[in-house]
């Protein structure tokens, strides 16, 4: 048994490190223009802000979850955030974008560092009855920084400059590390007799970043090729996981822990369905209806709000009812949102926008806090790292995914042209389309979700 103490530590400590990064990454967006009028940056180098930084994080979260198995979890996710913190400082002077993109890189690591062992630090601690309302506390403090990082970046950079995102989170980032050195005073390391994979880390690296890659090239040829080769990439990950005496991923987790595969595989369904979506909106409310980039975030903020309203209550949901129940119905709503908006047009009313936002956010917050209590509540203690960097790298894949489909879609509808009025009804097909397809790519998500349930009930000791 943990003191309630450091149970509230790891809480406040937890939801530092994951409110910074999402508030980083929504917040950074509306700052692109002023960073590449600063450091002189063209579009494509622009686009790698972004890129740069998934490539990172999509790359090692799993290594690192596996490493905070072997060698402590505490200190791999204590050094993440000291990484983190200078990184941040460091961009602060940035006075070129290779400068730029060479520490958001690291800060992409570090993210990895973070993200790979929170999640088990809190399954470690936290037993089955509590863990879904630690779960929930955690998920909202990343809503919170995907709603408030719009907003609040909006007005940093336009007062303060685009450094000054940065420097906000500098104090955030050290307190957690300060925090994290000083009260958590114990270690988790049930796999501390194994090594680490080497081969496998370089494998499963070289698949994800040639499909991430694959995926922003689309529709050209060399996307395909690019995919295709992480595709054979990943084959060879998985041959070699199979004779590895201390693998990376191992390979049963996947093949005979139903809960684990289901649940995982439920996860990447629902970033590909989800994650583009506010792409695909932000064009509309901006091109199709008129509004400012400010007026169109703060619209968008009604979808992560209610996530972060009703995060906690799922999660302590979970914690009473099979977890799998709640996130196979969150699901469901989120299908059933989707679809609604596949209905709008360019007259389509705020109010109905708004509303179905809120309605998605609903069904995002009950999806996501009990999917991530039954993957985390499914392994062993030893793999705990693992399942938490695959329920990261399942996160980031989905997204890659999601936002290839909406450029591929763009490709196919307007081309190479400047949006302008003259295809504005392209981009309303374009839209439509996109949103469509999403809302089919939930309903295997939806069976994933639900084949895990009965096995769920036996893991958790769920009497329904």
């Amino acid at each position: 048994m943990y003191t309630r103490q450091l149970k509230r530590s790891i809480l406040y400590i937890t939801a530092f490190a994951a409110f910074s990064t999402p508030f980083m990454g929504a917040a950074i967006n509306l700052a692109l223009p002023a960073i590449g009028k600063d450091l002189d940056a063209n579009a494509l180098q622009l686009n790698w802000i972004v890129t740069i930084y998934l490539l990172a994080t999509a790359v090692f979260m799993l290594p690192f979850g596996r490493l905070g198995d072997i060698v402590g979890r505490k200190k791999i996710f204590m050094y993440g955030l000291i990484l983190f913190t200078l990184t941040t400082l460091a961009i602060t002077f940035s006075k070129s974008i290779g400068y730029f993109l060479l520490f958001r890189s690291l800060q992409g690591l570090s993210s990895a560092m973070i993200f790979g062992n929170s999640m088990a630090i809190i399954t470690s601690v936290f037993p089955p009855g509590e863990r879904g309302k630690a779960m929930g506390i955690n998920i909202t403090a990343v809503y919170a920084g995907l709603s408030s990082g719009p907003f609040l970046g909006g007005l940093l950079t336009e007062y303060f400059g685009w450094r000054s995102i940065f420097i906000v989170l500098i104090p955030i980032g050290a307190t957690a590390a300060l925090l994290t050195f000083r009260k958590i005073r114990i270690e988790w390391a049930e796999a501390h007799s194994e090594k680490p994979d080497i081969p496998g880390t370089i494998m499963i690296g070289a698949g994800l970043i040639l499909t991430i890659i694959g995926f922003s090239k689309l529709p050209a040829f060399s996307g395909g090729l690019f995919i295709l080769g992480g595709l054979i990439s990943l084959t060879l990950f998985f041959i070699i996981e199979k004779r590895t005496k201390f693998p990376l991923l191992d390979i049963n987790l996947l093949l005979r822990n139903k809960v684990f595969s289901y649940s995982n595989l439920a996860a990447m369904i629902h970033y590909s369905a989800t994650s583009a979506i506010g792409f695909f909106l932000s064009l509309y409310l901006q091109y199709l209806k008129g509004f400012d980039a400010r007026t169109a975030g703060i619209i968008l903020m009604t979808q992560p709000v209610l996530m972060a309203v009703f995060s906690i209550p799922a999660g302590k949901l979970s914690d009473r009812i099979n977890p799998g129940y709640i996130a196979s119905t969150g699901l469901g709503i989120t299908a059933i949102g989707i679809f609604a908006l596949t209905f709008i047009q360019q007259s389509t009313s705020l109010i109905y926008i708004i509303s179905v936002l809120a309605f998605n956010g609903f069904g995002y917050a009950l999806f996501s806090t009990p999917n991530s209590n039954a993957i985390m509540s499914s392994v062993e203690k030893k793999h705990l790292g693992v399942a938490s960097g695959m329920l990261g790298t399942m996160r980031m894949v989905g997204q890659t995914m999601s936002l290839g489909i909406a450029m591929l879609l763009i490709a196919l509808f307007i081309g190479k042209d400047k949006i302008s009025p003259d295809n504005y009804p392209a981009l309303l097909n374009t839209i439509r389309t996109g949103l469509f397809i999403f809302a089919l790519i939930c309903i295997p998500g939806i069976f994933a979700s639900l084949a895990r349930n009965k096995k769920l009930n036996s893991i958790l000791n769920y009497d329904k």
